[in-house]
């Protein structure tokens, strides 16, 4: 399990996309308006290999993409 934490100032709609190495969608974690504040959003992948994920963040205008590795 990996936890994703952001922040938003302002009320956005927001997505969190978890892609493979090889850029196939593979979860959706989020994707609606969310209010000014912090939150964390966990990523279960039970019914996912060990390797590289990329996640995408997007709330407005502002996009983030970061890897995580998942081991099991």
């Amino acid at each position: 399990t990996a936890t994703i934490s952001y922040s938003l100032p302002t009320s956005e709609h927001v997505s969190i996309v978890v892609y493979n190495s090889i850029g196939k969608e593979v979860a959706q974690l989020v994707s609606e308006r969310k209010d000014a504040g912090t939150y964390r959003v966990k990523f279960h992948g039970e019914n996912l290999s060990s390797g590289i994920y990329i996640y995408r963040l997007q709330a407005g205008a502002f996009t983030e993409t970061k890897k995580m590795m998942l081991v099991k």
